[in-house]
């Protein structure tokens, strides 16, 4: 090849190389990745509206079993017995995970043994000897139990690990695992006090056992992980994150959640120059973020993150942060500012400078801001038209505490920064445009619906009359009687 040629083909393979790898994904669709994540995003919306709808229609009596939240209206209203009908419960997902399956069509297996003497030879029985088999399994526990791991747990795929009727709880060394598998639903369970364990065989099926180095104690970890959906689990105190997903991990629902007492809640994505990780599809929805939490939900990379309907009670640094351009879609959440000036802001762009995520697509869209919230939008989430195209209406937000109530294990106590969140301080509506939102609201059991519209009455209340009859006295008391006392008489005359 002449020595010219080299030369233009050096020149044009490094003009290539220049490319950013953000500008490259721009027409890339990865394998698992929905083509039309809006679309996902208006179906999430659909099925909350059509719940709340139907809750409406009902009488007080079958308002017992239809929440609003349509996970739980699905299976818990499905049938006179729930329990009767676990696997009901697979059709009832939502979002970017609704197509996980779990154990769905396998059969029953009974936890009935809380050890886990042998990571690498599992007693029968056990949870690690149950998320290991190859078939599809409905997995249930027998008893309230604690399960204390002395490894990672590694869940193959088709597997269901179902809490519901117990209070189980899984905790000690590396937690729950699921790397390079599918169809995975972790529902109604608490995952706590995790630890970084390894450097032991660990089974990973019937009939492999590897050598795993040492974990970094989240309590549930993805990796390559597709069609998973965590559902009313309680997460709290572990090492690492709570919910971590990198790799490549897409297809995923984290839903009805409550999460405490941690620092890094939730990390999606691996590493900002890991292109795999822009197809990442993640629904957050009616998760409770409460007490004593610092940073992280969740903190992205690259990738789609559709944020619906959910309560972020509490926060130390931020809510949502990001970096490497990802997509952060932000509708009907209650974002309830810490009192430090210095953490009011929802949303932190990580190690980039204003320049270089002017375009990156976050917005806002009827979040309600409390406590002096902000949420900063950026690129076409600014844009007046963008937020017409997705015809998304977000008119539940002002129903948090309804669609939120049973976050996290059932049955599980609440802490107390649910029933004050909403009555913290005045705040703000977000319409998708601005970070300071389009109309405001007070604490209380008012309109909600419309406030969303846009409608500026005020719920009415019996004290308006009262303030305003007194202020006419005082004004009337000034300019009449000149500091001097008004008569009794007077003064009934002008109260009634």
């Amino acid at each position: 090849m002449p020595p010219t040629t080299c030369i233009l083909l050096i020149c044009l393979l490094s003009s290539l190389s220049s490319l950013t790898l953000a500008s490259l994904n721009l027409n890339l669709t990865l394998p698992h990745q929905h083509v039309n994540p809006e679309a996902v995003a208006q179906e999430v919306q659909r099925r909350v509206n059509a719940s709340l709808s139907r809750r409406e229609m009902l009488s007080l009596h079958d308002q017992q079993c239809a929440t609003g939240n349509p996970i739980d209206d699905c299976w818990r209203c499905s049938s006179t017995n729930w329990a009767d009908n676990r696997q009901q419960l697979a059709d009832c997902g939502i979002g970017f995970g609704a197509d996980a399956m779990g154990g769905k069509g396998g059969q029953i297996y009974i936890v009935t043994d809380s050890s886990d003497r042998n990571a690498a030879n599992p007693t029968p029985g056990t949870l690690r000897h149950a998320v290991i088999q190859t078939e599809p399994l409905w997995i249930t526990f027998s008893s309230d139990m604690t399960i204390k791991l002395k490894a990672e747990l590694i869940v193959n795929s088709f597997k269901t690990i179902d809490g519901r009727g117990h209070s189980v709880h899984v905790t000690g060394g590396g937690c729950i695992t699921l790397q390079y598998v599918s169809n995975v639903i972790i529902h109604n369970i608490h995952v706590h006090h995790c630890k970084p364990a390894g450097n032991t065989n660990v089974a990973s099926s019937p009939t492999h056992v590897g050598w795993r180095g040492k974990s970094d104690g989240d309590g549930i970890s993805l990796f390559g992980a597709r069609k998973v959906w965590i559902d009313h689990c309680s997460l709290s105190y572990c090492a690492d994150g709570l919910i971590d997903a990198i790799m490549g991990s897409t297809g995923i629902t984290i839903s009805n959640n409550y999460f405490a007492h941690h620092d890094e809640v939730m990390l999606l994505g691996h590493d900002d120059k890991y292109l795999p990780d822009s197809g990442m599809q993640v629904t957050i929805a009616f998760n409770h973020f409460g007490e004593a939490l610092v940073q992280r939900m969740p903190r992205c990379r690259r990738g789609y993150i559709h944020v619906v309907n959910n309560d972020f009670t509490q926060w130390e640094m931020y809510a949502i942060g990001g970096s490497a351009n990802p997509t952060i879609n932000s509708q009907g959440n209650r974002y309830t500012a810490p009192i430090n000036q210095n953490a009011k802001e929802v949303t932190k762009r990580v190690d980039t400078n204003e320049g270089d995520w002017d375009n990156w697509n976050w917005r806002t869209e009827g979040d309600i801001m409390v406590n002096g919230a902000f949420f900063v939008p950026s690129g076409a989430g600014m844009s007046t038209q963008y937020a017409k195209a997705s015809s998304i209406e977000p008119k539940s937000v002002g129903l948090i505490d309804r669609l939120t109530v049973t976050a996290g294990v059932f049955g599980d106590p609440r802490d107390s920064s649910r029933s004050e969140s909403y009555n913290s301080g005045s705040g703000t509506i977000t319409d998708g445009t601005t970070n300071t939102g389009s109309g405001g609201y007070s604490g209380g059991d008012g309109d909600y619906f419309g406030m969303i519209f846009g409608s500026s009455a005020q719920p009415s209340s019996s004290s308006h009359p009262i303030l305003l009859s007194l202020l006419i006295i005082l004004i009337l008391y000034v300019t009449t009687n000149h500091g001097g006392l008004l008569s009794l008489p007077l003064f009934l005359t002008l109260l009634l």
